[in-house]
């Protein structure tokens, strides 16, 4: 299947799993960011730089000693003394690879502190972005920057780039000594390296693309794995899993011919290496046998030397095509790595300090729209006052999420603003702000661990007595009791070791430890049995009367305790009121209300 094919085809290779190609730094700028990362170990870098020219010299002395050996002792028949040469050369062979051993120690501790700073800084920037970036950014690609790119660079970092400097000193003294001992013969020697140079920038070119390729379609791979295993319940319930085994083998089959292309273009860049150095030894054969047999210009020893020599130009020269393209994939991680370090998509932190609790907040001609032109909120004004609570209703794309994530700052207002206790919640710490609030949202997450961690988030301000005092509050401690390791229960990936109720009232536990000022509810009990529901609701009630708080109402009690409820229909406020007078209104909610609560009011009565 060619890789046309592999594209075009299926929804998991559309437009969301798409990458941009366009190249944005050129390779000194992507080396001089990498060098930023290695500076703060430069001392180390600079000691392998130092042991180059050693394990250099030790190796090319080995040639010198054979080429003595050979014309001062055997060629003459003068064995006394050649014990000195054959001891020399060994130590030789042996202080050779102890300096190459710590010259590899050093590069890969250097690097791979390196590369741990360069991890770290990935993942705190991440951290650091609006949430509209994860909305641009599929999971499965952010994964593939912090894990195989990185990994990409490794070897590259740890050693690649330090050995290819000591190849090219290695070549540089290679041709001056091959010049010392026979010029001609070094000229006709090198008479097929120009070739060399020019297949080797077009296999560069080639090479080059395809690891950009490469690294586009693992990023595909991983975003289609992370979809696909995480929505794996729905994948199985509407049996699709051919279909996503289809989709999956096309990203695959895309991903291996990307792969078949590096491997096609390395193997024939190592090829011409191989027939070029061959083919180069078999002219210093032909030529120098002449030299040595008939003109008598250069003697055997010479001629034994220029070919070790020459053998030794090209292990670097074989090493230099192996390490460039691993220079080549380390610059195709490191665009995308530091194309992601540069996206500044996130929102302005203020310095002001926050005002004293307590607090009320307030929606001042707000509008708002994910996309340009497409309002979400509309002219949206209102106050939240100091232990007030207010209640949204609306259908379903009314606004009331949209409202929540505004409100926490998870993004800024198109126009207008929003303030706390009269101030613009744009110009105070974003971190700060949020300490104020905690929140309970419809889809509860929980982090794997144990119950005490999600509840406290291991903060070390909350004790393990107010992480019991919370749960006890919310009716979670009896639900956390009937574990066998209570508090110390392990949660799995997600909470799917826990039922809908356990993980909600976890939730309400962990808003509650928080001490917020202000509390926001996504109520969720639609899929919860009865005496979870009944504790729920409790928790909910008991919580509201407590704090400040901005409930997304789903039953029919909330919204009556509530002080005031907000209509919202597409994203505009059409009323505003307690539930009795609203109800006296021949408007929106009277209809709404029929339409979503009676049923639960009429249930309630009949004691159902």
């Amino acid at each position: 299947m060619s890789n046309k094919k592999a594209d075009s085809k299926g929804p998991a290779i559309g437009s969301a799993f798409k990458e941009e190609k366009v190249r944005t730094l050129s390779d000194s700028q992507i080396m001089k960011r990498l060098w930023q990362y290695m500076k703060p170990y430069s001392f180390t870098f600079f000691l392998c730089l130092i042991l180059l020219p050693i394990m250099s010299g030790l190796s090319l002395v080995q040639p010198k000693l054979l080429q003595m050996a050979i014309d001062e002792y055997l060629v003459p028949g003068q064995l006394e003394g050649i014990t000195w040469i054959f001891v020399a050369f060994g130590a030789a062979i042996i202080l050779q690879a102890g300096a190459f051993y710590l010259q590899i120690y050093l590069m890969q501790l250097a690097g791979q502190r390196a590369l741990r700073d360069l991890r770290q800084d990935v993942f705190d920037h991440v951290q650091g972005r609006a949430i509209r970036f994860f909305n641009r950014h599929p999971i499965g690609r952010l994964m593939a920057r912090m894990t195989t790119d990185i990994e990409s660079l490794q070897e590259a970092v740890s050693s690649g780039l330090v050995t290819m400097i000591g190849d090219l000193f290695t070549l540089t003294m290679i041709v001056i000594i091959l010049f010392s001992l026979s010029w001609k013969l070094t000229l006709i020697s090198f008479a097929a390296v120009p070739i060399l140079i020019i297949l080797a920038s077009i296999f560069r070119y080639f090479l080059s693309k395809a690891f950009r390729e490469i690294r586009i379609r693992i990023a595909r791979l991983y975003s289609y794995l992370q979809e696909s295993i995480t929505g794996m319940s729905v994948i199985q319930l509407f049996v699709r899993e051919s279909v996503s085994a289809k989709e999956y083998e096309e990203i695959n089959v895309s991903f291996r011919s990307s792969n078949y292309d590096s491997i096609r273009y390395d193997a024939l860049l190592y090829s011409v290496v191989e027939m070029v150095g061959s083919v180069t030894i078999g002219i210093i054969i032909w030529y120098g046998s002449g030299q040595v047999l008939v003109d008598d210009a250069v003697t055997l020893g010479v001629l034994v030397a220029f070919i070790e020599y020459m053998q030794k130009f090209f292990v670097p020269i074989r090493d230099l095509a192996q390490k460039y393209n691993l220079f080549l994939s380390a610059v195709a991680s490191s665009e995308r790595i530091f194309v992601l370090l540069d996206d500044d998509d996130q929102l302005e932190n203020g310095n002001e300090p926050m005002p004293k609790a307590p607090f009320s907040l307030a929606f001042e001609n707000v509008s708002f729209a994910y996309n340009e032109n497409e309002w979400i909120i509309r002219d949206l004004s209102f106050q939240v006052n100091v232990g007030e609570k207010i209640a949204l209703v609306g259908h379903t794309g009314s606004g009331k999420t949209t409202l929540i994530r505004l409100a926490l700052r998870l993004y800024d207002p198109t126009k207008g603003r929003i303030t706390i206790n009269g101030i613009d919640i744009r110009n105070l710490d974003m971190a700060e702000y949020r300490k104020a609030f905690a929140v309970v949202l419809q889809d509860v997450f929980l982090f794997t661990g144990s119950v005490r961690d999600n509840i406290s988030l291991s903060n070390p301000e909350i004790s393990d007595e107010q992480v019991i005092a919370s749960a006890k509050d919310v009716f979670a401690h009896r639900v956390i009791s009937r574990f066998d390791d209570g508090y110390d229960h392990q949660i799995s990936e997600r909470g799917k070791n826990l039922s809908a109720g356990e993980r909600q009232l976890i939730a309400f536990a962990r808003a509650l430890a928080h001490t917020p000022e202000v509390l926001i509810l996504d109520e969720a009990t639609a899929n919860v049995d009865t005496e979870t529901e009944a504790l729920i609701q409790n928790a909910v009630e008991k919580m509201l009367e407590r704090q400040t708080s901005l409930v997304i109402a789903h039953r029919l009690s909330t919204i009556q305790n509530a002080d005031r409820i907000l209509v919202l229909h597409k994203g505009e406020l059409l009323q505003e009121g307690p539930h009795e007078e609203l109800l006296k209104e021949d408007g929106h909610y009277k209809t709404l209300y029929h339409l979503q609560y009676a049923t639960q009011e009429l249930a309630r009565d009949n004691n159902i």
